[in-house]
């Protein structure tokens, strides 16, 4: 059966993305399709752009910023469709998007999310294809900077990315959705990785590809402390009682080499400041990490073989990429996988 799509935007301040990305993605709608797009109390026009260029899209006016996270979760609380698409307002569907972004559902590849080849803005290069996950719960863009040529084919990945993000909306509802005190970063790696520990599994369709104007800077505002801090919270979250012991060595090694990035970085109080919320909410984490973890189907070792000991980004230092680093990693996990059980 061939499903009906709700495309989700989560818009603030986003008036001249918003021009770009509708008109493409209209042509990319069928009959029966539907676009929501949340405006999470712009300062600007984005309201009246949607209104302009897509009268029959329904916008959600919020009454106050709630963030990525909470403005998707509200956004999907409307949609009607068989298949809930996210996509950020600079990601612009490319010819032929609307079609492929349905294809792991036709085909029943039993996939519940997945998401489309996310290009760099020019169309020439890889921005995600698949999101590789380090054992510290660290992130990257998988490929990132490679040419689009260089794409895989479909197939499972470890995380999604939230630019062009598919799950049927029933697996979307059932799951809760993002978890929405993130505001923003790492909701699209914790909604995956919950997906994983319920014993189902993402993949990637690389013929649905969005072109995202996107450009990671982190030196202002307070994008390094919520990444940090939804870093450090997914870690509680979600990774399992036995991982986590034998990863306690890394992870407060971990610590203090970020510490001493941040610090030299100029990002040292936004360090500081995730590391007091993620305190802060620790009661909180640990309620729901005991409801996710009623809902766990795999193993720890089968959890951790989805998880990467390089650091294989382009925006890691150099340092941490080098031979004998790469080395001490594999070998550390190589031993953790032992113990857990698994083939190391």
């Amino acid at each position: 059966m061939r499903p009906s799509v709700s495309v989700l935007i989560v818009a603030w301040n986003s008036g001249p993305e918003l021009r770009r990305i509708v008109p493409p993605l209209l042509a990319e709608l069928q009959g029966g399709d539907e676009l929501i797009v949340v405006d999470n109390d712009s300062p600007d026009d984005s309201a009246a752009v949607v209104a302009e260029l897509a009268p029959r899209a329904r916008v959600v006016t919020m009454g106050r910023n709630r963030g990525f996270a909470g403005g998707a979760n509200v956004g999907a609380g409307a949609a009607t469709g068989d298949l809930l698409v996210i996509l950020n307002p600079d990601a612009v569907p490319r010819p032929g998007w609307g079609e492929a972004i349905r294809r792991p559902w036709l085909e029943g590849r039993g996939w519940s999310a997945w998401q489309g080849l996310v290009a760099a803005g020019d169309g020439t290069t890889i921005n995600s294809a698949g999101n590789p996950v380090h054992f510290t719960g660290i992130v990257w863009a998988g490929r990132h900077g490679e040419p689009l040529a260089a794409a895989p084919g479909p197939g499972e990945v470890t995380a999604l990315s939230g630019a062009c993000l598919a799950v049927p909306l029933e697996v979307w509802r059932r799951h809760g959705g993002f978890a929405e005190r993130f505001f923003m970063y790492h909701e699209d790696v914790d909604l995956s990785l919950r997906l994983r520990l319920a014993g189902e599994t993402v993949g990637i369709e690389p013929t649905a590809v969005v072109a995202h104007d996107y450009e990671f800077t982190a030196s202002a505002g307070n994008k390094w402390r919520w990444l940090e801090r939804n870093r450090l919270a997914t870690l509680v979250r979600l990774w399992p009682g036995p991982l986590l012991l034998l990863l306690a060595p890394a992870l407060l090694a971990t610590e203090a080499a970020l510490l001493l990035a941040a610090v030299a970085g100029d990002w040292g109080g936004q360090k500081l400041r995730a590391n007091a919320e993620v305190l802060a909410w620790l009661p909180r984490l640990l309620a729901e990490r005991r409801a996710i973890r009623r809902e766990r189907r795999i193993s720890a070792a089968d959890f951790a073989a989805a998880l990467t000991p390089d650091l294989d980004s382009p925006f890691i230092p150099a340092i941490a990429r080098s031979a004998p680093v790469r080395l001490a990693l594999r070998t550390y996990w190589r031993l953790v996988l032992v113990l857990l059980g698994g083939r190391g």
